[in-house]
């Protein structure tokens, strides 16, 4: 089975299993501050897990596109991606270990065919800091599944993964790791989980590939959390049980499967090859790589080509990588900008123009490629091949861009440059004109200038404190987030509903919600429109936010098919995908006409009345088109 058949098969297996088939959620989180991106199946899941209701019942399946922009450094060799798809079901109390491991089982053996020898398991070795029992009862599970299938079940305790490493698994086949590699929350292990915090021991399933050699580099001894690539994790089912108390762990009212597999590596596996770069949703981007560069080692006016085979493979996948992963960020609403989300995609898009010049590619390459990815896509996902000409249009746009801003570099060379190219010449030349280091020294020979023998080394500290740096200020970017459902960030989510109906009547329905991030100190809102609002047009919202609030209409809850609510009028975010049901709230006269109408599943307060004075703090640009509110209650 290919990848698009894996796809189809897991859905319709869980579905003959009393599932609900959800749609996939949006790349950027709508209401959930603390994350640029969704990186997750379960991310847009967690009011559930944590105890709501979920209008289409308690067992859920879906493929989720997710996004990880830090794994950007990992992406090169065989196995890592940023952009993936997420297969995953989920149990919200009805269902526990007794069901989710048999059917997983029978699913990866049954129907994907894999062959049940090549496959690893693992348990929770359990963690009596704090206090959570080991898995006895999936280890039992998993015994009966392999002895069932003539796979001799052997149990070793390894503990963590540097003993592991030190020790091996000898002839085991399910293995016990403690809370550093079979625990699962949004945060890590327990230590690093704040409080209110959803989490719980997990299963792993690995696939073997033995044909991959061992690396001695990742430890003395191969187990299936090492990272030499001969093990591949293809599926993890958390047992999402506890939540994270200021002293320990409670239990939550109920006990929740959360799995997640990756389509991808699943696919590695049923095609029997460890290179996920071969599999059928990015063997034709490699393909159409390789026809867009001239003859191997022949320099190019932007460029040069490469005649190592190594960092030539290399290149073409993250070109392969970085462009499914732009593609999926316009065709869900995200613009390359200097801001947020628009400054990840950015990055990506000429990263990968970058490794175009590398080998040779000089023009067209993210809208050429483009069209290759919605060629593969668009028969699971029809919305992207509707949209393919506009995701074409946002990428073109920004390679021509990035093209003249390279043009730039190369005039600005000699000068940044002077009698001696540098380590920090090309850390410049780097950051301000995205000129690939490789094509500097290129560029400073050819025109006579001196190349420092040790500017790699300064390059690459240069480069190491920018990432710090990124890294620090992304984690300090957003402070709090609506996941805590505190009374002042349910306010300003609250307050979101009547800012949006506001700026419709004031600037006219082709205001569309591009985005929203919450904290508990303000709201920040980002919408569709061409130019800076006035100081006029901002007071007039600002007045109609407030009247809202003074007639403390009630927020009134309902539950529909989305064609219903669309069509008494209510309002969703750009890009938004949803399911057979979902939950709209109306503000307004409950006895005449109503105000508000949106579809939302986060918390909100009960009567407008309880907002407090709404103030615009600032307007700004967000990205070309996009306008930006930051506001607050008062």
């Amino acid at each position: 089975m290919d990848a698009t058949q894996i796809r189809q098969a897991y859905l319709d297996f869980f579905v003959g299993r009393d599932h609900a088939h959800i749609a996939r959620a949006n790349l950027v989180p709508r209401e959930d501050p603390t994350t640029l991106f969704t990186g997750s199946g379960m991310q847009p899941l967690i009011p559930y897990l944590l105890g709501a209701t979920h209008p289409t019942g308690d067992r859920l399946v879906d493929s989720q596109v997710c996004f990880r922009a830090e794994d950007i450094d990992e992406v090169g060799d065989a196995r890592h991606t940023t952009l993936f798809e997420m297969l995953g079901n989920w149990s919200l109390g009805s269902y526990f270990k007794e069901s989710q491991l048999p059917w997983l089982f029978e699913f990866l053996t049954g129907v994907v065919g894999l062959d049940p020898s090549r496959l690893y398991a693992s348990i929770f070795a359990g963690s009596p800091r704090w206090d959570v029992p080991r898995d006895d009862e999936s280890e039992q599970r998993w015994k009966e599944l392999f002895f069932g299938v003539g796979v001799d079940p052997v149990v070793t305790e390894l503990g963590s993964a540097e003993r592991a490493s030190a020790t091996g698994i000898g002839d085991a086949r399910i293995v016990a790791y403690d809370e550093s590699q079979c625990w699962w929350s949004r945060s890590g292990p327990p230590a690093a989980m704040p409080a209110g915090e959803p989490g719980g021991p997990d299963s792993e399933v690995f696939y073997l590939f033995p044909e991959v050699p061992h690396d001695t580099r990742f430890g003395a001894h191969c187990h299936p959390h090492c990272d030499c690539g001969r093990f591949v994790e293809i599926g993890n089912s958390v047992f999402m049980q506890y939540r994270r108390t200021a002293s320990g762990f409670e239990l939550l009212p109920q006990r929740n499967v959360d799995f997640g597999g990756g389509l991808e590596r699943i696919a590695m596996a049923a095609a029997g090859t460890p290179d996920v770069f071969q599999i059928d949703l990015l063997a034709p981007l490699m393909s159409a790589i390789e026809s867009m560069r001239p003859t191997a080692g022949v320099r190019t006016s932007a460029g040069a080509g490469t005649t190592d085979p190594e960092s030539d493979r290399r290149a073409r996948r993250i070109i392969a990588d970085h462009t499914r992963a732009v593609v999926f960020l316009a065709f869900d609403g995200v613009e390359p900008s200097n801001n947020t989300q628009g400054y990840v995609m950015r990055r990506f898009a000429r990263r990968a123009i970058r490794q175009g010049l590398h080998i040779g590619i000089d023009a067209d390459l993210l809208p050429t490629l483009s069209d290759a990815v919605v060629a593969i896509y668009k028969d699971a996902y029809p919305e992207l091949g509707a949209r393919a000409h506009d995701i074409r249009g946002v990428l073109e746009r920004e390679e021509t861009l990035f093209r003249k801003t390279l043009a730039r570099g190369v005039r600005e060379l000699p000068r940044i440059a002077g009698n001696l190219l540098d380590g920090e010449a090309v850390f410049k030349l780097f950051d301000t004109y995205g000129f690939p280091p490789e094509l500097s020294v290129e560029e400073a020979r050819a025109g006579g200038i001196p190349v420092d023998p040790g500017w790699s080394a300064q390059f690459d500290l240069l480069m190491t404190e920018q990432r710090e740096r990124s890294r620090t200020a992304a984690a300090g970017m957003f402070k709090g987030g609506l996941a805590d459902q505190s009374e002042a960030t349910t306010r300003l989510h609250t307050a979101t509903h009547l800012l949006y109906k506001a700026l419709r009547l004031v600037l006219g329905d082709h205001v569309v919600q591009r985005g929203s991030n919450i904290t508990a100190e303000r709201l920040r809102f980002d919408f569709s429109h061409p130019q800076k609002m006035t100081a006029e047009e901002t007071a007039k919202v600002e007045a109609i936010v407030n009247e809202a609030i003074r007639r403390d209409w009630p927020m009134q809850v309902s539950e529909m098919a989305p064609e219903q609510a669309f069509s008494e009028g209510a309002l969703g975010a750009f890009g938004d995908r949803y399911g057979p049901t979902v939950t709209v709230y109306t503000a307004g006269d409950p006895h005449g006409e109503w105000y508000s109408k949106e579809i939302c599943g986060g918390p909100h307060v009960s009567h407008t009345g309880e907002l407090g004075h709404f103030r615009i703090v600032k307007e700004e640009s967000s990205a070309a088109g996009v306008r930006r509110i930051r506001a607050v209650v008062e």
